[in-house]
C-alpha cells in the first residue's frame, strides 16, 4: 500500500493558479503538465507508479469531480487546502480502457490544484492479502488507517476473489468511509450487478449513494499498443 502524507505547496502553487485564473484557463483543469514545478507534484510522483507518473484525468466528470474536492478543502498551513468531506468516484469499464490512468490523474491534478493531500492508493487484491490476519502483523490497525486516510484509492475493486471475509473487510472499510463522507477513489472492471455479487449488496448500495460513476468505453488500449509495437 502506497501512504503518502501531505506536501505543502507554499506560494508557488498559488501563483501558477493565479496565472492560469488571469489567462481564463481553470488551473485544476489545465493540463498536468504546466503544474509540473509545483514541489509537491514532482515529490508525489517519485511515489506514483512509473508507468502513471505523468497520468493526466481529462474525462469530464473526473475534471469536476477534481474541481468540487479541491473548492470542498479545508484551509491548513500557509492557507492550502486539504481534504475534506465529499463525494467519492467510481470508474467503471471493460479492462484496458484508462480507469486506473483516470485515478492517478485526478490524484495529480489535486496536487497541482495545491491541494495538500495525505492519500492511500492500494489494489484490491493486495488490500486482502495486506490485511489476512499473520503472526506479527496488526491488521486491525490498518485497515482503521485506510479507512480514516483523506482521500483512499482502490483499484480493481471485484477483482479478487470472493469470501465472507473479503465482504467484511470490504464492509467496514466502505462503511467507515460513507459515514464519515471520506472521498473514496474506486475503480472496477465489473458492472454494478456484477460487482454486487462480489462485493456484497451492503457495500454496493452506499457505494452507489457516495459516489458519482464514470463509465469508460471503448477497446483495450494496452492490446492496442502491443500491436503497434509490433508492426
Amino acid at each position: 500500500m502506497r501512504d503518502h502524507d501531505a506536501q505543502p505547496v507554499g506560494g508557488i502553487a498559488r501563483r501558477l493558479a493565479h496565472i492560469l485564473t488571469t489567462r481564463g484557463i481553470d488551473p485544476i483543469a489545465a493540463s498536468v503538465a504546466e503544474a509540473e514545478p509545483v514541489p509537491a507534484l514532482l515529490a508525489a510522483e517519485s511515489r506514483i507508479p512509473a508507468r502513471y507518473r505523468t497520468a493526466t484525468a481529462d474525462h469530464p466528470v473526473v475534471v469536476a469531480w477534481v474541481r468540487d474536492i479541491a473548492a470542498a478543502g479545508r484551509p491548513g498551513p500557509g492557507g492550502a487546502p486539504g481534504i475534506a468531506q465529499g463525494r467519492s468516484l467510481l470508474i467503471a469499464g471493460p479492462t484496458g480502457t484508462g480507469k486506473t490512468h483516470q485515478a492517478y490523474g485526478a490524484v495529480r491534478s489535486l496536487i497541482a490544484a495545491g491541494v495538500r493531500l495525505r492519500w492511500k492508493a492500494v489494489t484490491a487484491a493486495d488490500l486482502y492479502a495486506d490485511l489476512r490476519p499473520r503472526p506479527g502483523h496488526d491488521g486491525e490497525r490498518e485497515l482503521r488507517d485506510l479507512a480514516r486516510c483523506p482521500l483512499l484509492v482502490i483499484d480493481d475493486l471485484g477483482a479478487a476473489k470472493y469470501s465472507e471475509w473479503t465482504e467484511e473487510i470490504t464492509m467496514r472499510l466502505i462503511n467507515h468511509r460513507y459515514n464519515e463522507m471520506l472521498p473514496t477513489l474506486a475503480t472496477t472492471n465489473l458492472g454494478m450487478t456484477d460487482l454486487r455479487a462480489h462485493i456484497g449488496d451492503r457495500v454496493a448500495s452506499r457505494l452507489a449513494e457516495m459516489a458519482d460513476k464514470v463509465i469508460l468505453n471503448g477497446s483495450d488500449r494496452r492490446r492496442a499498443h502491443r500491436h503497434v509495437a509490433a508492426a
